[in-house]
């Protein structure tokens, strides 16, 4: 039993099912499904892809997932209870999957392969995601990646733009469309932009600070391949800076064993450094990664003597430099690490040590020598950015390697308040010593301790370098026989901040000895304090210290001995009165240096702070003191913020009358300080401090005394600094005023509150005075007003907490309104006065309603001046944006409908007024700002606020202005597109916007436009928007995918119905008015009804008959919608619009209306006349549209252009297409056709003056200028197409035209014109066109070829094989009919394409010139093949009984002639078949035709030969004649002679007497002939062919006497008779007769008519030539059909309708066969050979039976060709 399911409601398909039981659903793997029902296992559902299917699957085979059922039960909806995002990562890998698939079907090879890339990242990223295994701060990161992805991937494929907040998509209901538009445009070109978008809007108005992004160094040394040292080694990195000289990063050190790997065993891979803080400032210094290599070991590396074993000196070894500018690109460039070889060289002298990274960076090659391989030291470097927090959380795997951060000299950029430090780096710079009696100089090492006060040396006080541990004691290294070293090292001294008073320094100095026992004697010492005695620490300063004598023996336990001593110059001035007695004796000649820096967060090194902290030791000094303190560095200020504060409220309080004006200039001070990006950090430190530390609950009287008599200074002063300083300040100042109020309402329960209200009224008084004075004439005033109102906006979180929302609102409100409000004050004003407004509209106390109320009428009226204006377009638009976000959000928890009624009384007008300003200038980033604001507007706006609009206009000029705007600016929000097409979310909000106002605004056009009142000019500016809104592109949902569709049905509906039914509703409330908008409005409504939405156009279409209707009554007939209707529709549908089932219900709708009317019979005529016009324009443009081929194009073409002509006689559009199709036949290269079509427009003007409009391409002129013009681009196409004969004419017309207006150089140059082109018919070669009969049968073809039959012109060189391959890749659908019988009904009406296609004879109009002797064939052969309306082709069947002997005795021939519609060649390559005939040829009428047709070819031949026209070459005649002899020999003509001239035939046949003796006189004739050619053959024959010339004769006599006894007085003729002429010279000469036994009949397939001159006797087929060898090649028997029912046999296809392959012919060889000599549609007749006959022309060529070679010659069968039988 089924049963409702409760919890199973959703589920993804984990198996297919492909629904084999009985309702099954079919499912595809991942799909999901709805379910509804279960039963025993089973589901009942639907899948969410097809949710009208319902079906059963079974429930093993779904994976169920929670969901949230909405409405249950019938129609309940469901949605998957998971994240978001990964609801939108699935739909959308469903949608791309299909997609995905066509980029490979398109050859989008690339874009494939980057989308399926990106489609595996997506499915494993959800994956993570539905884990549940990732934290907060994963999954974000995680979203972050998948949203990235998925609006590239959109973005690749063309579709929508998701506007997101927090990587989920966006509810366009629940936010304001200026923030939609905002997120849209956030999104638009930020495929990279991780954050979310509209919370990270930018604070548009006074933008904060930007941090600057640190950058970091990761440098890890991978090994140090250099084993020549053999000893272990300190490898030291720093970043060092050319340009000054220093290193500007602390040292990171790298202890390595003798074999270069690490000294301990766990640093292996873990040798790494981070170089922190680098600013851009640094990046762009000229910085090197410099790397000294200190050696621990011998004194002298190759002398063993040199010191014992046992001791190891650190001795300088060598460097290494890498430049970061070198690799600062490739490095930045990748994600990973980049490795480098530094190669190592070493110093040559040792005194220079100190220098030589400088001299291999300045490439002093002398003074340090290259290493002898490349090898060196192998370091790998990353660069990343961020700070370290991020960096840590990004590069987790580099922390764990236990990198050593290695900072820099000095702080960072920015100082975080929580970044304690207390370093002080000391550089051992030089000693000078003596040599104390020693002949050689002394091998100096420096160890250095820090002790503490009591003497205890301090431990690991001392860093050598981060990496490695930091120690108690530092020694030096060692430079050999040097008594003035220089070190250059730097030492770090982490000393604790407790122990860092009273502590020292000492340096003990020792020469070590290299002799035997290698001791180090002490001789000298140095020592300093750290801190000075007035507390100040050491300063960053070279100090030059005094070495004290002293020796191994003396002790230093007792410090005191020598702190009592000067340890410097500095400090021998400080204490002059020094006993001399003392233990330590100074050694004046020997000095030592030092230099410290201080990088301290504890410390300071500033006398001047130390008195401002310690002020009350200097009572006297304070005025002074506290004056010094603004020239106390930054830096030091910050690290004592809190004290310096707390000393400044104590300073106060002390006497406020005295300091309380350099207190407030000292807090101005501070506070501007931290507005510093340096600084900036340390705002939550001073923060904190106001909350929780600041305790002057006195203060706030004499800082609002201060301010105020600042402010009201400001109209005096003309320095005005330290007031702008104090305006600057306002915000923090403000803070220490609340909150010194607090505190003293506390301690005093809430006294003087009074005083304070007033002291605040006072001072915003002041306020409102600084920003009223007239800033003109004073920029210093102008600079004040600007800080005062920046620093504003951001006291009024401070005010609220001690006044009401309101009170705060007023005192702003009184501010704001005490501005100027002219827009005149100066733009950077301007500018700041609205920035001001913004930020007051971006805080806090906006977001109260009640304050809004408050606020908005003067936030409004300063907006409102501004757009009056139109300056700051972009600002205003921003506070507009914030103000409507702001409404958005609170109309979704309360009431705003009186702040909507202020807006729109104050904004709406001059909003459209702004919008049609800036659209008129195209600026689409403000239009798009405009337009989103105007949305908001129109979108809060209710039945109400239209209404209370609409009344309050004054009258209806007013009302009609509103109007024409409101439309104006909807019509051109669509026409411009100002949202790009992607944004749909944004397109159909719009679009359902302006459908509800104009709902709205609809009512007030009808009540107040209709009747008296009518306005056309509204009315036609609301009919266009109308039909534009139903145009959109973002509304056409047939183009969207089904989901896609689905969603913006359930969202808005169909818009354009909507739309739809507004439009027909205020058409029927026009009433009579709806004259007017005849014609005018058919096409846009053509348009509408055109859109493929049925229930529009059943709501549009009637429309028409109303349109009729109206001009029947006005005119009495309806002409102007006709011709309207048929104009545009014209245009529309070539478009692409409308379809099949349009034209249907045009059809049937406006049918049905006018069957009512009286003048129903012209609207039927009218409806049926455009029916069929549009069944032609859809033909029309679905060949144009589609991939086809030109022929197809220029019937559709010529059939529509025919319409218009004949059926509607539009001649406007008769002539557009005209030369829509003289430009197809140019792009075909139809030359004759492009003439003959120009010419239907020539034929149309006259030779006239007339004048003519511009039309198309033609400019305005005369009516004879442009027929002038036309003419002689005819002649041109005549001329390229090589019809001269048809361009002569015109010659003649524009030469007569010429002569008549005495324009002789026109005369001249047609005349010449004219020459040149009978020239070009004498001289040039033409190829005679093929012509074939085409049948178009089934009723898929398109309608102008549907069941009729059509001749065609072929191309050049184009046989019947290759037409027909032709015609089926035009008709790839189509089957070929292998028979020419006529289809039946069956085939007439079925449901596909039939061709039926074979070769037809052109039978020529102009037989009179064909029939001249003396015209050359060159002329002929033009009118053989042109003006050609009639053509034939021949059947072959057998009537009555067959005789097998002879069976020509019952051949006949059905001839079919066809008769055109027009000449070949016309307007096009083919015309319609108008008539066909049909008769039937008996056997001796036959036989008549094809020895007469071969007699004429001959004698066309040796005609040609006798008047020179044939040149040299003789093989054609050769060949000929021998084709006619040979055959006529071996019994050809002997079959006629049997068959006809019998006295059986005969007596059966009395009528056919007249008809024998024609047949015998063509026999005598081709005998007489045959001996004329023979004459002629003697007289050129070459003498190499001279056998064949013998063998000719010889045959010649064989076949005279085989006729003898038949015609008697043939012996008479002799070959000899050259000069005799034929007794018939009318009579069309013939081949000899036919044998039933040797025909075989081939259509034609050589263009050039090879044969042209040497048609084929019947008994030619053995003349068969191959121009592969060259030689003349025989027929045998193989080559010649079995049967004599073979013969004639229809050969209907390509590959079987051709005996010979196809050949060319030489150049000489050219059109001159008669017509009638051209052989019948792909026939093949074969007859069977008769048994025992000598076979000589069938058995190939041997020795005794040579055949002449004609190399020159190849050609192939082209007629009705029968081959000899034996």
């Amino acid at each position: 039993m089924w049963s409702p399911t409760e919890e199973e409601k959703y589920g993804v398909v984990i198996c297919s099912f492909r629904g084999t039981v009985p309702q099954g659903l079919v499912l595809e793997l991942g799909e999901t499904v709805q379910i509804l029902e279960k039963c025993e296992g089973w589901y009942r559902g639907v899948s969410i892809k097809k949710p009208s299917v319902k079906g059963i699957f079974p429930a093993n085979y779904i994976h169920l997932k929670k969901a949230i059922v909405s409405n249950r039960g019938q129609y309940e909806t469901v949605v998957p209870l998971e994240d978001s995002v990964v609801t939108e990562v699935t739909a959308t890998l469903q949608e791309w999957a299909v997609l995905w698939k066509q980029l490979y079907v398109k050859h989008k090879v690339d874009l494939f392969y980057k989308l399926r890339h990106v489609m595996n990242e997506l499915i494993d990223l959800r994956r993570q995601l539905l884990s549940g295994h990732l934290t907060q701060d994963q999954v974000r990161e995680v979203k972050r990646h998948l949203t990235v992805r998925l609006d590239w991937g959109n973005e690749h494929l063309g579709l929508d733009l998701v506007p997101r907040k927090d990587f989920e998509v966006v509810d366009s209901d629940q936010i304001s469309v200026s923030d939609l538009y905002k997120m849209h445009l956030s999104s638009r070109h930020s495929v990279q932009q991780s954050t979310s978008q509209v919370d990270t809007i930018r604070q548009r108005h006074g933008e904060a600070c930007r941090m600057p992004v640190p950058h970091h160094f990761f440098l890890s040394l991978k090994s140090f391949t250099y084993n020549t040292i053999g000893e272990d080694t300190d490898v030291f990195f720093s970043l060092y800076d050319v340009r000054e000289g220093k290193q500007i990063s602390e040292r990171f050190m790298v202890r390595l064993n003798k074999n270069g790997g690490p000294r301990n065993p766990e640093k292996i891979d873990r040798m790494c450094a981070l170089f922190t803080d680098l600013s851009s400032k640094d990046m762009k210094r000229d910085l090197y990664i410099v790397a000294h290599v200190i050696r621990i070991g011998r004194m002298l590396l190759n002398d063993s003597k040199k010191g014992p074993p046992h001791l190891h000196y650190r001795r300088p070894y060598g460097c290494a430099v890498l430049s970061i500018m070198d690799v600062l690109q490739s490095i930045s460039e990748i994600k990973e690490e980049k490795d480098f070889v530094l190669k190592v060289y070493t110093c040559n002298n040792e005194n220079e040590w100190c220098q030589i990274h400088e001299n291999i960076i300045r490439k002093s090659s002398t003074k340090y020598t290259a290493p002898s391989s490349n090898y060196g030291l192998i370091i790998s470097l990353q660069l990343l950015r961020g700070d370290m927090e991020q960096i840590r959380r990004e590069n987790p795997m580099i922390f764990n390697r236990g990198v050593s951060v290695t900072r820099k000299l000095g702080f960072p950029d920015v100082i975080m308040p929580g970044d304690i430090r207390n370093d002080l780096y000391l550089t051992l710079e030089k000693g000078d010593f003596e040599r104390g009696g020693k002949s050689v100089q002394k091998n100096i090492e420096v160890t250095m301790y820090v002790l503490y006060a009591d003497g205890e040396i301090l431990k690991d006080c001392i860093s050598l370098g981060s990496g490695e541990p930091s120690r108690s004691a530092y020694h030096s290294f060692v430079l050999y026989h040097n008594n003035s070293p220089r070190w250059g090292e730097i030492i770090k001294l982490p000393i604790p901040i407790d122990r860092f008073r009273g502590s020292h320094l000492r340096f003990e100095f020792r020469h070590c000895s290299t002799k035997d026992k290698g001791e180090k004697k002490l001789f000298g010492f140095a020592f300093t304090p750290l801190m000075r005695d007035d507390g100040t620490t050491l300063s960053d300063d070279i100090h030059e210290l005094y070495v004290y004598k002293c020796d191994e023996n003396s002790t230093f336990n007792n410090h005191a001995l020598y702190l009592g001593l000067p340890c410097c110059k500095e400090d021998y001035n400080g204490c002059p009165n020094i006993p001399s007695s003392l233990i330590f004796q100074r050694s004046t000649k020997e000095t030592f240096s030092v230099s410290t820096q201080l990088s301290s967060t504890k410390l300071t090194q500033n006398v001047d702070l130390l008195a401002l902290l310690k002020w009350k030791a200097y009572p006297d000094r304070v005025m002074d003191i506290l004056g010094r303190l603004r020239h106390v560095s930054g830096e030091e200020i910050v690290k004592f913020l809190q004290d310096i504060l707390d000393t400044l409220f104590v300073v106060l309080d002390d006497n406020t009358e005295k300091y309380g004006l350099l207190v407030f200039q000292s807090l101005v001070f501070i506070i501007n300080l931290l507005r510093d990006s340096k600084y900036f950090h340390f705002r939550p430190v001073m923060d904190t401090y106001i909350q929780k530390h600041f305790a002057g609950a006195l203060a706030y009287k004499e800082l609002i005394r201060c301010l105020k008599w600042y402010m009201d200074r400001s109209a005096e002063l003309v320095r005005q600094d330290h007031i702008q300083e104090a305006m600057r300040a306002l915000e923090y100042l403000f803070k220490f005023i609340v909150q010194s109020r607090i505190l003293y309402s506390r301690a005093t329960c809430g006294m003087e509150e009074e005083q304070f209200r007033s002291s605040i009224q006072e001072l915003f008084q002041s306020i409102r005075f600084v920003l009223s004075l007239d800033s003109r004439s004073s920029e210093t005033l102008i600079f004040t007003q600007a800080a005062l109102l920046n620093s504003f906006p951001a006291i009024f979180d401070e005010l609220l907490q001690m006044f009401t929302v309101q009170e705060v609102a007023e005192f702003v409100r009184g501010t704001l309104g005490s501005m100027p409000s002219t827009v005149h004050i100066g733009q950077s004003m301007d500018v700041v006065k609205l920035q001001s407004i913004a930020r007051t509209v971006d805080s806090r106390l906006f977001s109260f309603s009640e304050s809004r109320r408050i606020l908005l009428p003067v936030v409004l009226h300063h907006i409102h001046l501004h757009l009056r204006q139109q300056k700051e377009l972009l600002i205003c638009s921003g506070i507009l944006s914030s103000i409507f976000s702001i409404i958005k959000t609170s109309s979704l928890e309360g009431d705003v409908v009186e702040e909507v009624e202020m807006m729109v009384e104050s904004l709406l007008d001059v909003l459209l007024q702004t919008l049609l300003t800036i659209m008129s200038k195209s600026q689409s980033q403000e239009a798009g700002e405009y337009v989103s604001c105007l949305l908001s507007l129109l979108r809060q706006m209710s039945d109400t606020h239209f209404q209370h609009l609409l009344d309050n206009f004054q009258s209806k000029d007013e009302l009609k202005e509103f109007l024409l705007k409101i439309f104006c600016v909807f019509r051109n929000l669509m026409k411009m597109s100002v949202f790009p097409r992607d944004w749909m979310v944004m397109r159909l909000l719009t679009s359902n916007i302006i459908v509800t106002t104009v709902q709205y605004l609809s009512s007030a056009l009808h009540k107040n436009f209709t009747e008296t009142d009518f306005d056309f000019k509204v009315w036609n500016s609301y009919f266009s928007l109308a039909v534009l809104f139903i145009n959109q592109p973002s509304l056409q949902l047939e183009n969207a995918t089904p989901p896609k569709r689905k969603k913006i049905l359930d969202k808005y509906g169909d818009m354009r119905v909507m739309m739809a039914y507004e439009l027909f509703s205020m058409w029927q409330n026009l009433g009579e008015h709806k004259i007017h908008f005849i014609p005018g409005m058919i096409g846009p409504f053509l348009g509408v009804t055109l859109v493929p939405q049925p229930e529009v156009r059943n709501i549009m279409i009637p429309i028409f008959h109303d349109m009729m209707d109206w001009e029947q009554r006005k005119n009495g007939n309806f002409k102007q919608v006709e011709a309207e209707l048929i104009d545009k529709l014209d245009s529309l549908v070539s478009e692409g619009k409308g379809d099949e089932n349009y034209r249907e219900l045009f059809s049937l709708l406006l049918l049905e209306k006018i069957e009512q009317e009286t003048w129903r019979e012209t609207g039927i005529s009218f409806v049926t006349s455009v029916t069929r016009l549009m069944e032609r324009l859809l033909d029309y443009r679905d060949c144009m549209k589609g991939d086809e081929t030109e022929n197809k194009k220029i019937g559709c073409t010529v059939n529509l252009m025919n319409f218009y002509k004949s059926e509607i006689n539009k001649e406007e559009m008769y002539i557009r297409y005209i030369h829509k199709l003289c430009d197809m036949h140019l792009q075909a290269e139809n030359y004759t056709e492009a003439a003959f079509t120009l010419l239907l427009y020539c034929e149309l003007l006259q030779w006239e003056d007339r004048p003519l409009r511009e039309f198309l391409h033609y400019p305005s002129q005369s009516e004879w200028q442009r027929k002038e013009g036309l003419c002689r681009k005819i002649i041109h196409y005549f001329n390229k197409g090589k019809s001269w004969e048809f361009g002569i004419p015109l010659c003649r017309e524009l030469a007569i035209q010429y002569e008549s207006l005495y324009d002789y150089q026109s005369l001249s140059w047609i005349r010449k014109m004219e020459a040149t082109y009978y020239d070009n018919i004498m001289e040039q070669q033409r190829l005679e066109p093929e012509f074939f009969r085409v049948g178009f049968y089934g009723r898929k073809f398109p309608f102008f070829l549907r069941n009729k039959e059509y001749v065609c012109r072929g191309h050049d060189y184009e046989r019947l094989e290759a037409f027909q391959q032709r015609m089926l890749s035009e008709f790839p659908q189509a089957i070929a009919m292998q028979h020419p019988n006529h289809p039946d009904d069956s085939i007439l009406q079925c449901d596909a394409q039939y061709l039926q296609i074979y070769a037809v004879t052109p039978i020529p109009d102009n037989i009179d010139v064909l029939q001249m002797d003396r015209v050359p064939d060159r002329i002929k052969s033009f009118y053989r093949v042109n003006n050609i309306r009639k053509f034939r082709y021949d059947r072959p069947f057998h009537k009555g009984p067959k005789d097998k002997e002879n069976e020509f005795k019952s051949l006949w021939i059905e001839r079919t002639t066809l008769t055109l519609t027009h000449s070949l060649p016309g307007i096009s390559r083919w015309f319609e078949v108008e008539r066909r005939e049909l008769v039937e040829v008996s056997p001796l009428e036959n036989a008549i035709q094809v020895v007469e047709n071969k007699n004429q070819e001959l004698r066309t031949l040796i005609s040609q030969y006798q008047h020179k026209q044939m040149h040299g070459n003789i093989n054609l005649l050769s060949m000929c004649l021998n084709g006619v002899i040979d055959a006529a020999v071996n019994g050809g003509i002997a079959r006629y002679q049997e068959a006809f001239f019998d006295k059986d035939y005969i007596t059966k046949h009395p009528g056919d007497a007249e008809k024998i003796t024609q047949l015998k006189e063509l026999m005598q004739e081709q005998v007489h002939v045959l001996g004329v050619g023979l004459a002629v053959h003697e007289k050129f024959v070459h003498p190499e062919m001279r056998p064949l010339h013998k063998k000719l004769i010889d045959q010649f006599q064989m076949m005279r006497s085989s006729l003898y006894h038949e015609l008697p007085g043939l012996d008479k003729l002799s070959p000899a008779c050259s000069g005799s002429s034929t007794p018939r010279s009318n009579v069309l000469v013939s081949h000899g007769p036919m044998s039933p036994e040797s025909i075989k009949l081939v259509h034609r397939h050589s263009p050039l008519n090879l044969l042209g001159s040497v048609r084929h006797s019947s008994s030619s087929l053995s003349s068969h030539t191959s121009s592969e060898t060259g030689n003349l090649v025989i027929l045998t028997d193989s080559s010649v059909g079995e049967t004599a029912e073979d013969m004639y046999h229809m050969q209907a296809s390509p590959s079987t309708s051709s005996l010979s392959s196809t050949h060319s012919a030489p150049s000489q060889m050219i059109n001159s066969a008669p017509s009638s000599a051209r052989g019948s549609p792909s026939l093949q007749i074969s007859t069977r050979h008769s048994p025992g006959d000598d076979d000589v022309a069938a058995s190939p060529p041997g020795p005794d039976r040579a055949v002449p070679c004609i190399p020159q010659l190849s050609w192939k069968m082209d007629s009705l060709q029968i081959s000899s039988a034996p």
